[in-house]
């Protein structure tokens, strides 16, 4: 289990229940008897009014904890989620980690501004000796500020799936991300290959990849001579049961023959939509999404740009490692890479090569 592994270090927050039971797939109920075990046996505490935290192992001499010897180096890991897109990103920063003798403690901000402060916080106060960072920089008023701040940590850091918003030349900050754009343009390239002109883009908006994934959109529609339609590009923060259903109409109408989505979630929603109003999926209207966590699953399985999760994670994690090995020596590094396409049935062929 995560505590045993070390991926919950003594001291970390345990997820909510809800989010335990959705990411294990078990019910509610099943969740908190499994939490009351190991309450009962020591292992976890709930603090009224703040949540269930991995317990502190007291060493009876020296004060260390039995998970973290003395002398063992330990990263924190702050992420938005720890259950959409980012348990594989931390599988891959663990796996690295474990392999180094390196302990993790992971803490989850849940998209909030305060709590992700907060963390960050504990996490310098607990002793960590690098940290692995994924800011909501999507929902703050000076993103470019925040990150400029994070140079007067006193401990080097690396940034994950996130990068300086509007840096200036010089700007120190070292990242290893996915390469948004060229996720998108794989995709686009390949429903061109597959003889569409006419697309659209179902998006979402203020999420932490939703702009760089529109601007990959417009760019390869530009670089590709491909037909945006207008109405048929449309971005919301949530789309509802009705918008996709209109969308659909408006895609039917302006002779919109392939949709690009942002998420998995919704490109699966247009496609029960567009064949409850009477469309075949892919003849009538070709889709592919962007995550690639749940696209295979479904009647018809989605086409997906698939963005290398685990590779970010563990990219990131060995960058730390250098960092803190060189100290103030270690260079800045900026690392994109480039997803991959995954062809299921809703674009309606195979991968074929597609002439420049």
């Amino acid at each position: 289990m995560n505590i045993e592994n070390g991926l919950w270090a003594p001291g970390t927050q345990l997820p909510v229940e809800r989010e335990l039971a959705e990411t294990l797939s078990v019910s509610i109920n099943t969740v908190r008897r499994a939490v009351g075990e190991l309450v009962a046996k020591g292992l976890v505490q709930r603090r009224q009014g703040a949540g269930t935290f991995v317990m502190p192992v007291a060493d009876s001499s020296a004060g260390t904890s039995a998970a973290a010897p003395v002398g063992r180096r330990l990263i924190g890991v702050l992420v938005p989620s720890t259950t959409y897109y980012y348990p594989r990103v931390v599988d891959g920063i663990q796996r690295v980690l474990r392999d180094a003798g390196v302990g993790v403690v992971l803490a989850s901000s849940k998209y909030d501004l305060a709590i992700e402060r907060d963390e960050l916080r504990a996490m310098r106060d607990s002793g960590v000796q690098g940290l692995l960072l994924v800011p909501n920089l999507h929902i703050m008023t000076d993103p470019q500020g925040y990150v400029d701040d994070l140079r007067d940590l006193p401990l080097p850091y690396v940034l994950v799936e996130r990068r300086p918003p509007a840096p200036e030349p010089d700007d120190p900050t070292s990242y290893v991300g996915t390469d948004h754009g060229g996720g998108v343009c794989l995709a686009l390239r390949h429903l061109r290959g597959l003889g569409h002109q006419r697309v659209g883009h179902l998006g979402r908006l203020r999420t932490g990849t939703s702009a760089f994934v529109a601007q990959g959109f417009d760019d390869a529609t530009a670089l590709l001579g491909l037909d945006a339609v207008d109405d048929a590009v449309d971005r919301r923060e949530v789309w509802t049961g009705a918008e996709i259903a209109a969308y659909v109409r408006c895609c039917a109408a302006a002779g919109v023959t392939a949709v690009f989505c942002h998420g998995d979630r919704d490109a699966a929603a247009l496609v029960v939509e567009a064949r409850r109003q009477g469309l075949t999926v892919p003849d009538d209207l070709a889709v592919v999404a962007y995550d690639d966590e749940v696209a295979e699953v479904g009647d018809v399985p989605l086409t997906a740009v698939s963005p290398p999760k685990s590779e970010v994670g563990a990219l990131a994690a060995q960058l730390l490692l250098r960092r803190m090995e060189a100290g103030d020596d270690a260079l800045c590094h900026r690392v994109e890479i480039q997803p991959r396409l995954v062809v299921r049935a809703s674009c309606g062929a195979s991968r074929i090569k597609v002439p420049d």
